[in-house]
């Protein structure tokens, strides 16, 4: 009669030479560590545990060999099947490699009517036409951009404020979508816009053709107004009416808004998120101010710190989270970004967040004047003086002479050597950190780490509060 083995017969053999599988880690308290894998498993251990798993003193039977081995930690020898795994899981993060530069950022004014303190994009004055984009340039960049070998494309336009150049942005969006289909490609669109000039013919043609539109809002009223001032001091009801507008006729997720921080919300956080709840957007995204552009000629970016920012977050975060928890969906997009990108093998559009770098590989931003550049913070860069990330010119580049130039690929291919270790060793960004450290490096401002200490409390905030909350879900 047939019967079944006993479960011993199928464990490990306790003889079996194990091999420690790549991981990191980082402190979270007195006793208490957070390991990943290399596809961001997580694991919480005490440090006698973690040194015990370092130290391969863990055999079968004990527990904790279970655990390691189920986040993929560690491995026998001749286990092929561990390293199999972790290959296939660390190709589906990097899936965005297969179709690079999805995202083409259209410069087509540096003219605005706002005069934001804190504009990273050296804005001109609205007299100043010179500064606009040409059909050529754009219809230049149009061939470009479905050059690219992602089928999905999706076009911004950016400013200074686009719609002061909206003939333009019309015939870039008609000459897509002509074109895009002899390419196989289908193209998405989105304005980042302040909304101070929305008009109906705008609004027609967005929903006729598909594009969500982007603003700023920065809080209240008179947080608002002070950090983005315009004639007539009343950019916060313009930005309000533009919004319920355009939510009326695009619908509730066509419209998005972004805050900026400045030192005036440091102690207003709630009243930030609760202005954002009052206007029924569909989330927010809490960002630190960055050094480029009037933010580094008016000192907006050395008037708070990193710490500082960090209680911010934190603390609007915790806000955020209670008012979830009485029923209303309303994500912080930077921790559900970085959640998502720690807890599953999802590939996300968030460049920033990309490892390779995303410089090129997950953007290109043409310039008004034809200059091309590997990211956002780049263009910002060279009107800072520095064209470290400009590969080239739509005037005599194509698609492929962009991206494989020596400059980008250098760029790409930089182990960053000379950047300070906490910076070039944090793997949660690998867009924001060059170019950030090219700005800091020669400009007398708060070192490149601190962006990467903004980048680790993010994630150490999210990572302390779920294991908080796992530990009391158990215990209840």
């Amino acid at each position: 009669m047939a019967s079944f083995q006993a479960a011993a017969d199928f464990a490990p053999d306790a003889a079996t030479e194990l091999r420690l599988l790549p991981l990191r880690f980082e402190r979270l308290g007195s006793n208490r560590f957070l390991v990943a894998n290399i596809v961001g498993d997580l694991l919480l251990l005490t440090g006698e545990e973690l040194e015990r798993v370092i130290s391969l003193g863990i055999r079968p039977g004990d527990g904790l060999y279970e655990r390691a081995f189920e986040k993929l930690l560690v491995a026998g020898k001749n286990q092929r099947a561990q390293l199999q795994l972790l290959a296939l899981r660390l190709r589906s993060r990097m899936a965005f490699l297969r179709e690079p530069t999805a995202l083409h950022l259209f410069v087509v004014t540096l003219r605005c009517e706002h005069s934001c303190p804190y504009c990273q994009v050296s804005r001109r004055s609205v007299d100043r036409e010179r500064f606009d984009m040409s059909e050529e340039i754009a219809l230049r960049a149009v061939d470009v951009a479905l050059s690219a070998p992602a089928r999905r494309i999706k076009i911004e336009f950016q400013g200074g404020e686009p719609l002061l150049n909206f003939e333009l942005v019309h015939k870039i969006v008609t000459a897509a979508q002509e074109r895009a289909p002899d390419r196989n490609k289908t193209v998405e669109f989105v304005i980042a816009s302040n909304l101070a000039l929305l008009t109906d013919d705008v609004l027609g043609f967005c929903r006729d053709n598909g594009i969500l539109l982007s603003t700023s809002l920065d809080g209240p009223a008179d947080l608002h107004n002070r950090n983005r001032p315009r004639p007539g001091g009343n950019s916060h009801a313009l930005a309000v009416a533009g919004i319920r507008r355009a939510q009326g006729v695009l619908g509730r997720s066509g419209v998005s808004a972004l805050m900026t921080t400045t030192a005036a919300s440091l102690d207003r956080v709630e009243e930030i998120v609760d202005e954002y709840l009052r206007l029924d957007l569909g989330g927010i995204f809490l960002r630190p101010l960055s050094p480029y552009g009037f933010a580094i000629k008016t000192k907006q970016f050395t008037r708070y710190d990193g710490p500082e920012w960090l209680a911010f977050y934190e603390r609007g975060l915790r806000y955020i989270i209670d008012v979830n928890r009485r029923g209303h969906h309303f994500p912080e997009f930077y921790a559900s970004l970085l959640l998502k990108r720690m807890l599953s093998d999802q590939p996300i559009g968030y460049v920033d967040l990309r490892s390779p770098a995303g410089v090129g590989l997950g953007a290109l931003v043409y310039n008004y004047d034809g200059k091309v550049f590997a990211a956002d913070e780049g263009r910002m860069l060279t009107e800072m003086g520095d064209r470290t990330f400009e590969p080239g010119d739509l005037r005599t580049d194509d698609y492929h002479s962009l991206v494989l130039s020596d400059k980008l690929v250098s760029l790409v291919g930089t182990p960053w050597r000379d950047v300070p270790r906490n910076v070039a060793h944090v793997p949660t960004n690998r867009t924001a950190v060059p170019t950030r450290y090219f700005t800091t490096r020669r400009k007398g401002t708060r070192s490149a780490s601190s962006l990467c200490r903004s980048f680790v409390g993010v994630k150490r905030a999210c990572c302390s509060y779920f294991s908080k909350s796992s530990t009391a879900a158990a215990k209840r």
